[in-house]
């Protein structure tokens, strides 16, 4: 099987050795990409940094290369043959994989409007003596060549939310798609260069492995910002190697979720069954741990259960199916070790918890589990629920706030005093009332504390991370 090209410049690359991409649910193959050299990097950096200095482009024309690109998404055949590629080589049931790429549609809107509103502001400079008689105001200027080192689990739409701010920005682009699912970001980045006007110095995709490719673009001198989603342990390794670039991090997360007794506690067993599950749980707020008041554990846990067992899993190519394979085989054996560890420690499995034939983790629910057991301490990234009781709602707060990571949470109740208290003692970078905090919109400032990373996504706040403000003053 021929490779698939790496994009340099406008070329198209291949090299000498291949990395095979595998379907994670049946292990067919998919295709090949080339594997990369520090030498590949260098050459993209080189040319985007050229092109940044030589060819700037205005502002109405990054936002009309934004807005073609979403009208492009939403052609029915560029449509579903991107479904087709995220349900392939991610696993994504092909349902879900269709709505990564309507989600797709809107980052590139959104990206476009914050390109039109980029502006800086008037300084009132004669507010001191020194500054009567000047005019002064600032711009924001693009902060230069962007690293983009983007996951597995939403490989189109996670690559949008990098590549459409940059663009709106005015920023040259260095892209490094996950090793596991690198054809869904060729795509984007072929439809951007081939269809919607971008010129090529713009945007270069280099594939490879994240320690010789991904390390060429973060040690880098001349690329000015990295951007990565991630694991924590990579993430926080990148900030360490990079103290003198920006480093945009969107890491992990084990996202709890409250259920008050006054809650509508039945939505809330249905919709959490589908967001701990959905993409096999391999997403950064799919629920995982569910705390729940006693007076109505035993009612919600058996619903829960029963909603987690009508679950349909199979292949990710079938329109009914809603949980398919882990990524790997290593994960999925990974997630069962933990459950096995949990069930050692005394938890109960009351959904799933085996695999089955086709190799695929069934959705699984574990009751009284503990605080410090994987499958509630660390981000178990796989199908699993975790069910905790509590008697009062602070010891709730307490609960869900005894984590080293910070990315979402949520709450269902009808008080709205105790919706109030959880918004304001829930340290986390979202909190989602009489929803699950798998909720997420592509235009909020989504993003986290502690281990959960240090910047905020969406296309106008990312758009500010990736420019500097340049102060003027005209005596």
């Amino acid at each position: 099987m021929s490779q698939h090209p790496a994009r340099i410049d406008g070329e198209h690359v291949t090299t000498d050795t291949s990395m095979e991409i595998r379907a994670p649910y049946d292990d067919r193959l998919i295709g090949e990409v080339p594997r990369c050299s520090r030498e590949d990097v260098d050459r993209a950096v080189a040319a985007a940094q050229r092109t940044m200095r030589d060819d700037p482009l205005p502002a109405w024309r990054r936002a009309e290369i934004l807005d073609r690109a979403a009208e492009l998404l939403g052609d029915e055949e560029v449509f579903e043959d991107l479904a087709r590629t995220i349900a392939l080589e991610a696993a994504k049931p092909i349902t879900t994989a269709r709505a990564e790429v309507s989600r797709c549609v809107s980052t590139f809107r959104f990206s476009a409007a914050a390109c039109r509103s980029l502006a800086g502001e008037v300084l009132p400079l004669d507010a001191a003596q020194a500054g009567e008689g000047r005019l002064g105001f600032t711009l924001r200027v693009p902060v230069g060549v962007v690293g983009a080192i983007t996951p597995f689990n939403f490989p189109l739409n996670l690559v949008a939310h990098k590549l459409a701010p940059a663009i709106a920005a005015g920023c040259a682009v260095v892209l490094k798609p996950a090793g596991q699912t690198p054809f869904s970001g060729i795509k984007l980045a072929e439809l951007l260069l081939d269809r919607c006007g971008l010129p090529a110095g713009y945007l270069h995709v280099v594939t490879g492995s994240g320690s010789e490719v991904g390390a060429a673009l973060v040690e880098h001198d001349d690329v000015a910002m990295i951007t990565f989603t991630g694991s924590p342990e990579v993430g926080w390794g990148i900030r360490a190697q990079a103290p003198r670039k920006k480093v945009s991090l969107e890491l992990g997360n084990n996202a709890p979720v409250i259920i008050q007794p006054d809650g509508d506690w039945r939505t809330a067993a249905s919709k959490i069954a589908v967001a701990g599950t959905a993409h096999a749980g391999q997403s950064c707020i799919s629920v995982q741990r569910v705390l729940v008041h006693e007076d109505v554990a035993e009612d919600f846990t058996a619903a829960l259960a029963e909603a987690v067992d009508a679950l349909v899993v199979g292949d990710p190519l079938d329109d009914a199916t809603q949980v398919s394979a882990l990524i790997d085989r290593e994960n999925r054996d990974r997630v069962t070790s933990w459950i096995d560890d949990a069930v050692g420690d005394g938890a109960r499995v009351v959904a799933g918890g085996e695999v089955g034939g086709d190799g695929v983790l069934k959705p699984t629910v574990l009751v009284d589990v503990e605080p410090d057991m994987k499958v509630c301490s660390q981000e178990v990234f796989g199908p699993v629920l975790g069910v905790q009781t509590y008697a009062d709602v602070e010891d709730a707060f307490a609960l869900a706030n005894d984590t080293r990571y910070g990315l979402h949470a949520g709450i269902f109740t009808s008080d709205l005093a105790v919706a109030k208290r959880a918004i304001e003692v829930l340290d986390f970078g979202g909190v989602i009332v009489n929803d699950v905090p798998t909720w997420r919109a592509d235009q909020m400032p989504y993003g986290g504390l502690r281990d959960s990373g240090n910047t905020r996504e969406g296309p106008a706040y990312a758009v500010q991370e990736m420019t500097e403000i340049r102060s003027a003053v005209i005596s």
